[in-house]
């Protein structure tokens, strides 16, 4: 049997034994592997990324306190103006002259002014007509690739798992925020989205005559990591903000006597005649 030189003994009193690991380095072991974990889900790709919106009921619903990044989302609403409105305004937030953002339009119906009044201006926009569905998939898995963008938006109507799986894998490998745009009644059943998000009008409120912020109800109908959650938001001074109920206007309090109910007429008369 081999021997073993004292000093290599394990119960040599030279030998650091292991120290219990700090309360500070435990927490960032535990930071680590959050961070793994959401990595190998798919949130965020590289570095978990977030955009947070600046609303703590929201952010508190979405993991990592924000919009994962390098991932694909899903914007779905029956009415095209709000969601597309919604979308304009997360990808405005993106967007930069350096790294731009595409949108995959399927129509001829992009309004370069009405995406500019939620910030996302023609020099951070590069726009894409594909009529084919096929076509517009593709070019939206290809736009995924490229790292000199900031996100991609596709228009495009009910996919398939395999589908969405492919966006969201061309997302993870490039970091590029990928946003599904669809509009209308039809939706993908199943998706390998991170989150989906449901967008409706409601109706204004201003204090002011003529019209007020645009208003939505946004409901997080999934979220990977995250939780489901329902607000009404609006769009205020350039961001979502949480609406502001209409200041109402003073009553100036009546002076002299209260006048009696209509049932005692004659009462009422004598009293407006003595105040006369």
């Amino acid at each position: 049997m081999p021997s073993v030189e004292p000093d290599l003994l394990p119960s040599d009193p030279q030998i650091p034994t292991p120290q219990p690991t700090p309360g500070a380095n435990r927490a960032a072991l535990l930071d680590d592997l959050r961070a793994r974990i959401r990595r190998l889900e798919g949130l965020g790709g590289e570095g978990a990324r977030t955009l947070p919106f600046g609303l703590p009921d929201v952010d508190g619903a979405l993991p990592g306190g924000g919009l994962p990044l390098g991932c694909l989302h899903e914007v779905a609403g029956e009415e095209p103006g709000a969601a597309t409105a919604f979308a304009a305004g997360l990808l405005a937030r993106l967007g930069s002259g350096a790294a731009p953002v595409v949108w995959v339009v399927r129509g001829r119906d992009l309004h370069a002014p009405g995406l500019a009044a939620y910030g996302l201006t023609p020099d951070r926009l590069i726009a894409v007509r594909a009529t084919r569905e096929a076509d517009a998939l593709w070019a939206m898995e290809e736009a995924l690739r490229c790292r000199r963008l900031s996100a991609v938006l596709g228009e495009a109507g009910a996919l398939d798992l395999t589908a969405s799986r492919r966006l969201q894998l061309a997302a993870e490998s490039s970091g590029v925020t990928g946003v599904l745009l669809q509009l209308g009644p039809r939706r993908s059943a199943a998706s390998a989205a991170v989150t989906r998000w449901r967008i409706a009008p409601v109706s204004s409120q201003s204090s002011e005559p003529g019209v007020g912020d645009a208003r939505w109800s946004v409901a997080l109908e999934r979220c990977r990591g995250g939780r489901p959650g329902a607000w009404l938001l609006e769009w205020r001074d350039g961001a979502l903000a949480e609406p502001v109920a209409p200041a109402r206007t003073a009553v100036p309090a009546r002076t002299g006597p209260v006048p009696a109910p209509l049932t005692d007429r004659r009462a009422a008369i004598a009293a407006w005649a003595n105040v006369a």
